[in-house]
């Protein structure tokens, strides 16, 4: 636990900057959960044959991984805060449609004939009779979407939206337990706290508290959930608009979720605040190829760095080709015909894809080659990054190169499949080139020996109008053309991955080290 303290004080105002942008987004989130959700929930029990249809489909949107429903929300409303929170939204109005249905429905038929019965209308029943009597179920309901948001917020750090996700996902893609610590343990505290508090007005404000201590209390108690709901959601309209208004005054890096792209997204920042006055935000830590490319293309960002055979075969669908300048060719020209986007100079290394296991694997086997590995492959467990098995220039490709048929496949993210392979859970993976891991687990890269892979050329790629809005931006990221070796950057990637050292630290002293900060 020594470590762990060591790890929260001395990254203490980040994690209290992340707190905050989780618990405004979970808040906002569940509001206008709330919001929406009563109301249906009301409208499906005075008119019964809509709650079968609307139940439903809440049913089948909470069937629907978290993860899908992002990806599919992202090309539609982008990434960030906005894409984050209509997920949020849409989870959580199961239990408060539901509750909100069940408790207005069950309430006894013979308390409902008596408000009939003394004159009240049927709205007058409703405020009067069947809402401070459903209250404790709606409350529940509310309950239980407050704490599922606060675990799902977890997941806005996919689309650069922020939160304690962050530190979970930059801890996974390190093996960084104190950094998922840091992010996990706030978030578990959060969600209790919100139920406490959620609690806490339920008591306050039910029915039958409000026969011990009188409507007046139960008015106060009104006027402050009224009145944090009006500040949160002004609050949020506020930050829209301002986010909007500023949107076209500065210039938005992202990168992937991996060490490596953490490190090349803070060189880019970096590289710009010190040679340009632009202003720079940074929206690091997106999804994989897929989320950054559409995030660029829709203008969430500006620029990121991506790989010139991702570009070929996973953005283009185009066949691998092992030409690195062919490649180049084919990429520029084709982003920028398809997409209007530019690539600027290559910054110099190749991280390429490549096959690991471990040292007594490859010695058991006598493997030195994917050729080798394809003899036994039928004995041994796969475990690659998620994305690996779905990439013509992955396992797609890899299967049909060399006759790979593994004893099975077990995708996992990031640094956990190093972590995997290493508590002997499968028996290879796929691995970058650059891979600060690959020396910190002792691992045996096998040869590509049909040289499968493409070239993976790290390359910034910018939209054509935001050069013509910066044409200084050119010049100050070609700075960094033909900077990094396949060597340094396993090296600047083994600082963060097995040093535990911060992507945006390593990054400013490589930057200090070469002369490219004035």
């Amino acid at each position: 636990m020594g470590e762990f303290w060591n790890y929260v004080s001395s990254n203490y105002e980040q994690l209290i900057n992340l707190l905050g942008q989780h618990i405004y987004l979970s808040v906002i989130s569940v509001l206008i959960a709330i919001i929406i959700g009563i109301p249906l929930g009301i409208l499906i029990s005075r008119e019964p044959r809509l709650s079968k249809p609307v139940i439903g489909t809440t049913n089948v949107i909470q069937a629907v991984p978290s993860l899908a429903l992002l990806g599919f929300l992202i090309p539609f409303i982008g990434i960030g805060s906005t894409p984050a929170i209509v997920m949020v939204v849409l989870y959580s109005l199961l239990p408060i449609v539901k509750n909100t249905y069940t408790g207005l429905t069950n309430i006894d038929s013979d308390i409902l004939e008596a408000a009939k019965g003394i004159g009240l209308t049927k709205s007058q029943t409703m405020k009067k009779v069947q809402l401070p009597l459903a209250f404790p179920m709606i409350m529940a309901g509310i309950r239980i979407s407050a704490v599922t948001a606060v675990g799902l917020m977890t997941i806005a750090a996919f689309v650069g939206a922020g939160g304690l996700g962050y530190l979970v996902f930059s801890g996974v893609q390190t093996v960084d337990n104190n950094m998922i610590l840091a992010g996990a343990i706030p978030a578990c505290i959060l969600a209790l706290l919100i139920d406490f508090v959620v609690g806490k007005l339920e008591a306050s404000y039910s029915y039958t508290n409000k026969k011990n201590t009188g409507a007046k209390s139960g008015k106060k108690v009104k006027r402050l959930v009224i009145a944090t709901a009006s500040v949160m959601l002004v609050a949020a309209g506020a930050f829209t608009i301002y986010t909007k208004a500023n949107a076209a005054d500065k210039i938005v890096i992202g990168s992937k979720n991996f060490s490596e792209q953490l490190i090349l997204g803070n060189m880019l920042a970096d590289i710009i605040e010190n040679k340009t006055d632009i202003q720079v935000e940074r929206k690091l830590n997106l999804g994989g190829s897929q989320v950054a490319f559409s995030a660029l293309n829709t203008g969430d960002i500006d620029v990121y760095v991506e790989y010139t055979g991702t570009g070929l075969v996973n953005i283009l669908n185009q066949s691998p080709q092992s030409n690195p300048d062919k490649v180049y060719d084919i990429v520029q020209k084709e982003f920028n015909k398809q997409y209007g986007i530019k690539l600027l100079k290559p910054m110099g290394f190749n991280n390429t894809y490549a096959l690991a296991v471990r040292q007594d694997t490859a010695e058991q086997y006598q493997l030195n080659t994917i050729s080798d590995l394809a003899k036994v492959s039928p004995e041994l467990i796969m475990g690659p990054t998620i994305e690996f098995p779905n990439r013509e220039d992955g396992l797609i490709g890899l299967e049909k190169t060399y006759n790979l048929k593994f004893k099975s496949v077990q995708a996992v993210d990031g640094g956990l499949r190093y972590t995997a392979l290493d508590n002997h859970k499968s028996d290879v993976i796929d691995a970058f080139s650059t891979d600060g891991l690959l020396e910190e687990f002792g691992l045996k890269v096998l040869e590509d020996d049909k040289n499968f892979f493409p070239p993976y050329y790290a390359v910034p790629i910018v939209k054509e109008e935001t050069l013509k809005e910066h044409p200084e931006l050119e010049k100050a990221l070609n700075s960094l053309a033909g900077k990094l070796t396949d060597e340094k950057m396993r090296k600047l990637n083994y600082k963060v991955d097995s040093l535990k050292e911060s992507p945006a630290k390593v990054a400013k002293e490589f930057l200090q080290e070469e002369g490219l900060l004035d």
